[in-house]
């Protein structure tokens, strides 16, 4: 089987077993002094607004199977006037495949971006740009799924000096994403350093590219399938650069709930993959659309509960955290003391 219909395989499988989304609980107004309608759900990324503040996160892409998951996702994204970002097109480059990246041509109104890994060069990067004209560029780091993946890189050297010359050389729009490991706060320092304007954290919770190596091999790793730090701690984490960073969320994003209590902790906007994958895979489309579009009211209903008119009044919004996130979080949090 193809490693692009593996990963899509894998991904379906594979059920989190901890999501610290659960563990934060937010404090809800009794008394509002707005009302749903006046919500205002939009949010600007890169320089672009978008009028809804989630999106269809990168997935795949450089397989006949992800060709159709591509076109499913395009018209849900289409439908819903979302956003979306195609898996990376490293395939591509390797002749994988190029059709099932390029879906401008079916959906010319699709707000399409794209992925590419870090381990790639400024010069492939600026390929995938001219190929794509992507409304920005994802460029992604995974280190422990190429640690994992049996024919992974071995060779990180020069990531660094990679993420340096992206933003001098690429002409796109760029956001450094991880892919559900949890962006720490060194790399977000050195993101913004570089000149990178956003991040997507990217946490664990969701897909694990860990358990998914792990199936693709015969090593015995599986110790690592809970390998990285989750969503809301790499957001607490991320606190003390969301001034400087667009700071985006994805991974273990299940409902509107989960999407609010990102935006309290500071999240531009969130993305959806595996949530979104098995929707599309396991029911008709026109109910995937359906429930995209009731997301968009459910939204509108718990930020009314919180009295909060827009996605930026949600971050002064107070919250409770328990449990293993909680535990983390003290752990952890002299950092922001720190930087102070």
């Amino acid at each position: 089987m193809n490693r692009k219909d593996q990963h899509i395989a894998y991904a379906l499988r594979y059920q989190s077993p901890y999501n610290a989304f659960d563990d934060m609980e937010l404090l809800q107004s009794s008394l509002p002094e707005i009302s749903p309608h006046q919500v205002d759900l939009s949010t600007t990324v890169l320089g672009e607004k978008w009028a809804f503040p989630f999106y269809i996160n990168a997935m795949t892409g450089g397989s006949a199977k992800a060709e159709k998951v591509n076109h499913k996702l395009a018209q849900v994204a289409l439908a819903c006037d979302l956003v979306m970002v195609t898996g990376s097109y490293s395939a591509a480059l390797a002749g994988q495949e190029p059709a099932s990246f390029h879906l401008r041509e079916s959906y010319p109104d699709l707000r399409l971006a794209t992925n590419i890994g870090l381990d790639k060069t400024p010069e492939q990067a600026q390929t995938v740009v001219a190929a794509m004209q992507p409304l920005f560029l994802q460029v992604h780091v995974n280190l422990m799924q190429e640690l994992l993946m049996p024919e992974g890189e071995r060779e990180f050297s020069n990531w660094l000096q990679h993420l340096n010359r992206y933003p001098k050389e690429v002409t796109s729009p760029l956001m450094l994403k991880e892919v559900g490991f949890g962006m720490d706060p060194e790399t977000l320092a050195r993101a913004q350093a570089a000149g990178f304007k956003a991040v997507d954290i990217s946490g664990r919770g969701g897909t694990s590219f860990a358990f998914i190596e792990n199936q693709r091999s015969s090593h015995g790793r599986d110790y690592l399938n809970d390998w990285g730090q989750t969503t809301p701690l790499a957001l607490l984490r991320s606190q003390p650069y969301q001034e400087q960073l667009e700071v985006l969320a994805s991974g273990g994003i299940r409902q509107p709930l989960d999407m609010v209590k990102a935006f309290v902790l500071g999240a531009k906007a969130v993305g959806l993959s595996r949530t979104i994958l098995e929707m599309v895979e396991r029911q008709p489309l026109e109910e995937v659309i359906a429930q995209v579009k009731a997301w968009k009211e459910d939204l509108r209903l718990l930020m009314t509960a919180l009295n909060a008119a827009s996605i930026d009044q949600l971050k002064d919004r107070p919250y409770l955290l328990y449990g293993r996130l909680k535990e983390a979080w003290e752990q952890v949090s002299g950092e922001i003391a720190c930087k102070k």
